[in-house]
């Protein structure tokens, strides 16, 4: 996992967990230019890792596609365990949205990614959240 470099003006953690590493470098870029903190994971195991070491992120973006652990694996992980169960996803993915439509995600993205729906979404979920 890594993160950014700090651009002074941190709010709103966001995980964002793809294991296509070029595709997640330039997410947390994009995430970092616009004043958020990006954290990021490889794959779902990665994921509940860093959520299990007490971080809270107010917002994930989740990809189905990963090796290790995918994306519906950790979902149901996620909703099982009640300290991280609340925690909003929004699903990216080039399949069908219907494959994901049973992880009841927040919102679901189709790849190749809209970047200016993107950050709507993050401006969405981050705008009720105290960061």
């Amino acid at each position: 996992m890594q993160t950014p470099p700090s651009s002074g003006i941190e709010h709103c953690p966001v995980l964002i967990v793809e294991d296509d590493a070029d595709l997640r470098e330039m997410m947390a870029q994009l995430l970092l230019l616009e004043g958020y903190r990006a954290e990021t994971a490889a794959n779902g195991r990665d994921a509940l890792e860093y959520l299990h070491r007490g971080d809270r992120p107010e917002l994930i973006l989740l990809d189905l596609m990963m090796p290790i652990m995918d994306g519906w694996e950790f979902r149901r992980r996620q909703v099982e365990d009640p300290a991280i169960a609340q925690v909003p996803v929004v699903v990216l993915s080039a399949l069908d949205p219907a494959r994901g439509a049973d992880l009841n995600g927040a919102a679901f993205l189709k790849k190749p990614l809209d970047f200016d729906r993107l950050l709507e979404l993050v401006r969405r979920f981050c705008a009720h959240a105290d960061c």
